[in-house]
């Protein structure tokens, strides 16, 4: 196996990576078709029944049948998941239940209209993003999907059909796709599909006719579909040809590739070019191949290259800057790798004394492009050639005189040096061994300062050869002829050797480039990953680019107006254009059609959901973005800073949602509280004051409604004074810490619930080492209160209650416990939640306040509260309180 043919490590790696993540997730299978009424859920409930003949467990998600009778029998047989209700607006919305279907864990769901935007409230604001939830928990999907909902595709149809459609599907989804089944009908079908009702009904098909429906949308539908279903089985057979290492090409569909050189006739090229994929309908790439040779490019000639990629670019073609040794072979590999058809190339100017001892590109194509066509197109009469005036500039290292004229002066050095040292080392070897270290020399100064200075090595080093250690010496004859053959053979290996060396380098900075590139994108995505606000991530993506590209950066956010907000030093920048940028979601600025003048060039940061700002740099130098490599850097750049700006905005919005949510239903419980809690003693107070009132009841009677009137006055001033302190703890607990002993307030809390204790038995059992504590005693006898009078309203009369307290550790830790039924299983932490009770329903009067409050308490002390169940019955509430340094008794009495 050759080296070309050789599988590249990183590729293998990459496909396993990719195998392993499809082992992990389930299958994503897309029913596609032009528009609606093609018959797509029709085939994909079709397909679940062959399915479930197979013995697969299928599960029916959601399916839209839209009263089509035939769709509707096909439902028959499946199990289908009930649908959750959703509030909106005041009216129930059934819509697809993704926690149920998780629970269900079924092999195949089917989920219908992957474009759907889900009602508010829902966990995820599109399907498509429950059936990334689906997948990643190992479920197998199918679903349907239209041309006009893909999102590269929206704009076209809206332009065809006049008909914009808001909800659209990533890209990326559709290219995930385990597998795409396109289900297609001929527009007169279609048509008479609608007429007789199987599309739409009444007045909604009358409708689709007049506008959608016309027999030219479906007819442009049905090709982007065509299309797009036919862009992807391509894509999909070069990931196999690249996964099974195939290296012929694959004619299945025309796709051209030209190569752009140097010269001033690659515009010529580039437009012949493009008409030839216009009129084979192809798509085409544009290559410039970066070899050792061309490094040696003047200033002007490397410019004209990158203008002919932008040309390239503009007229739609892929473009791409390789790096490479040999130029035929990195262009076939690379079109191989690609399954190019056809080579398009610049017919050569070179005379015939030259062929004789460099073959041309195009005659080295055909020679070894067996099953690639070579098109050689030709030059125009007396095109001017480019002239070598300057030095190189280098894509991956940029150089000036200075440097390359210092380069030239450390090559005669060291052959000097190399002189001397030989010189030396004549009176220990023979003259024969003393060529090896001018040989040394070469391939040291080749690696180290390039071809240039290898060469001029080469050339000094056989010359002091000659001139020093040869006779007659000090001088450039040769009195015996066979050093004339050790001259020639001394020059060829010193060339030999310094153009390998060269290629070496050249080689070495190539991948210094690429992993220096590749070290940014992964140092920037890092970073990225952990910025929790837009602000960090502006400030990390402007700190990494400005050192990447060495240049003035600035990130540009917009407010909820979508108008641009100014950031920083804006010295340089136009805010308008900016804003522009982020209107027409197009680049503008240096470099580009678009007011080239400015000084700045801006890009539009485009995430998968919307536009999320601007940015916008200014370079020192025109070469760091000039080439279509480094604005694809750029590009890949902007879009990591563009994800990470959408996904901390989709956390707070989350956020924003949880904080919603949990108020929403503080409010209802408030609300239940108000109307159950507090109606029910008032309506009970309101009938004991109408029979007092009345003068109907004896004494007796008159002293017991007294009583009852009493307990219901207390029940409600409980009721309020929990409710107060909840609100009161929550703007912030102000604690009176004074240092006393634990039974003060453990007896006041015993006396304060001797009513509600009175049908119980209460034991008090105190360490009796129990050091002081500093505490606020109100406080922690409302902790104790709360704590009794919960043992008591949940455990039956006569059952004992214990208070115990010992040191542990560095706290004293407090425990109430009864021999009750217990906690309700799981409910241990839960019951500290504000407004949650052991049983939703119950007689017993509450509000589920108590132990919220005796948690706020014990935190506000640096304590810990906790429940548990008991064995073999009964639960326990405990808390702590830090030991803390109590005062000596000493210093008390002073």
């Amino acid at each position: 196996m050759n080296e070309a043919q050789r599988p590249d490590p990183d590729a293998l790696i990459a496909q396993l990576q990719r195998e392993q993540q499809k082992s992990q997730r389930g299958r994503l299978k897309i029913f596609f078709g032009a528009c609606a009424g093609v018959g797509k859920t029709y085939a994909m409930l079709a397909a679940a029944h062959a399915r479930i003949r197979e013995g697969v467990e299928v599960v029916v998600g959601v399916v839209e049948t839209h009263g089509r009778s035939e769709t509707q029998a096909q439902l028959a047989g499946l199990e289908i998941l009930p649908a959750k209700q959703i509030e909106y607006r005041g009216r129930l919305l059934p819509e697809f239940d993704l926690e149920q279907a998780l629970v269900r864990q079924p092999a195949l769901i089917l989920i219908d209209e992957f474009a759907h935007s889900n009602i508010t409230g829902s966990r995820h604001t599109k399907r498509w993003q429950d059936v990334e939830e689906l997948l990643a928990a190992g479920i197998d999907v199918y679903t349907t999907l239209n041309v006009q909902h893909l999102e590269s595709l929206n704009d076209i149809v809206g332009q065809i059909t006049g008909i914009v459609v808001r909800e659209t599907v990533p890209d990326r989804m559709f290219d995930l796709a385990d597998e795409v089944t396109l289900v297609d009908l001929p527009p007169e079908e279609l048509l008479d599909r609608l007429a007789a009702g199987k599309v739409y009904l009444g007045e909604q098909a009358h409708r689709a006719a007049q506008h959608f429906f016309r027999k030219g949308n479906l007819l442009a539908l049905r090709e982007l579909a065509l299309r797009r279903t036919a862009d992807r089985v391509d894509a999909q057979m070069r990931e196999y040809r690249a996964d099974q290492s195939i290296q012929p090409v694959w004619q299945t569909r025309e796709r051209l590739m030209v190569c752009v050189g140097p010269g001033v006739d690659s515009e010529k090229l580039i437009r012949s070019a493009s008409r030839l994929a216009g009129n084979l309908h192809a798509d085409w790439l544009a290559i410039y191949v970066e070899t050792p040779t061309l490094q040696r490019q003047s200033k002007q000639a490397r410019e004209r290259i990158f203008a002919n990629l932008r040309l390239a670019q503009e007229l739609g073609a892929e473009t791409s800057v390789l790096a490479g040794a040999d130029l035929p072979l990195t262009l076939l590999a690379y079109a191989r790798s690609r399954n190019v058809s056809k080579l398009v190339v610049g017919k050569s100017l070179r005379g015939r004394l030259s062929r004789l001892w460099r073959i041309p590109l195009s005659e080295q194509l055909a020679l070894q492009a067996q099953d690639v066509d070579v098109y050689v197109v030709a030059h125009e009469q007396n095109q001017p050639h480019a002239a070598h005036t300057k030095p190189p500039n280098l894509l991956f290292n940029v150089s000036n005189h200075a440097t390359q004229w210092r380069n030239y002066a450390i090559a005669i050095g060291a052959c000097t040096l190399t002189t001397l040292l030989a010189a030396a080392l004549l009176n220990v070897f023979d003259l024969a061994n003393v060529v090896i270290v001018f040989l040394l020399t070469v391939v040291l100064v080749a690696i180290r300062y390039g071809r240039g200075p290898g060469v001029l090595a080469s050339f000094l080093s056989v010359l002091s050869f000659d001139f020093f250690f040869v006779h007659p010496k000090l001088s450039l004859t040769v009195a015996d002829t066979q050093y004339v053959f050790t001259f020639v053979l001394m020059l060829s290996v010193a060339l030999i050797i310094s153009q390998l060396a060269a290629r070496l380098r050249f080689e070495a900075q190539v991948a210094t480039y690429r992993e220096r590139r590749t070290r940014a994108l992964y140092e920037l995505g890092r970073e990225l990953a952990g910025a929790l606000t837009a602000a960090s991530v502006v400030e990390m993506g402007v700190r990494r680019l400005a050192e990447l590209f060495d240049a003035q950066l600035l990130i540009l956010l917009p407010d909820a107006h979508d108008q641009l907000q100014p950031a920083g030093d804006m010295a340089g920048f136009e805010i308008g254009l900016a804003q522009w940028v982020f209107d027409h979601n197009e680049m503008a600025g240096r470099g580009t059609h678009t007011l080239p003048a400015s000084k700045a060039l801006y890009l539009p940061l485009k995430a998968p959901m919307r536009l999320r700002g601007v940015m916008a740099l200014i370079p020192t130098d025109d070469a760091v973005i000039g080439s279509p490599e480094q604005q694809r850097l750029l590009e890949t750049c902007a879009s990591q800073i563009a994800l990470s700006l959408e996904r901390v905005h989709y956390v707070e919005v989350a956020q924003d949602a949880i904080v919603a949510m949990e108020s929403e239903r503080l409010r209802n419980s408030v609300l239940s509280t108000v109307s159950h809690d507090l109606r029910t003693p008032l309506t009970s107070l309101i009938g004991m004051i109408s029979l007092l009132q009345s003068g109907r009841l004896d004494s007796a009677e008159q002293s017991h409604t007294l009583d009852a009137l009493n307990h219901e006055v207390l029940r409600m001033n409980s009721l309020v004074v929990n409710l107060l302190d909840m609100a009161k703890l929550q703007s912030g607990v102000k604690l009176k810490m004074e240092w006393q002993v634990l039974e003060e307030v453990v007896g006041s809390a015993a006396r304060a619930c001797s009513a509600t204790l009175a049908l119980h038995h209460l034991r008090v059992n105190l360490a009796p080492d129990l050091p002081l504590l500093e505490y606020d005693a109100v406080l922690i006898e409302r902790v104790l209160v709360n704590l009794l009078e919960n043992a008591a309203k949940y455990t039956p009369s006569a059952s004992t209650i214990e208070l115990s307290a010992s040191v542990e550790d560095q706290s004293v830790l407090i425990r109430v416990s009864d021999n009750g039924a217990g906690l309700p299983a799981g409910a241990a932490e839960r019951l500290f939640d504000k407004f949650t009770r052991g049983s939703s329903e119950t007689s017993t009067p509450g509000v589920g306040l108590g132990l919220a409050i005796c948690r706020a308490i014990v935190a506000a002390h640096g304590g810990t509260i906790a429940a548990k169940n008991l064995n073999p019955h009964g639960a326990e509430f405990s808390f702590t309180l830090p030991l803390g340094n109590p005062p000596t008794l000493n210093r008390e009495l002073e």
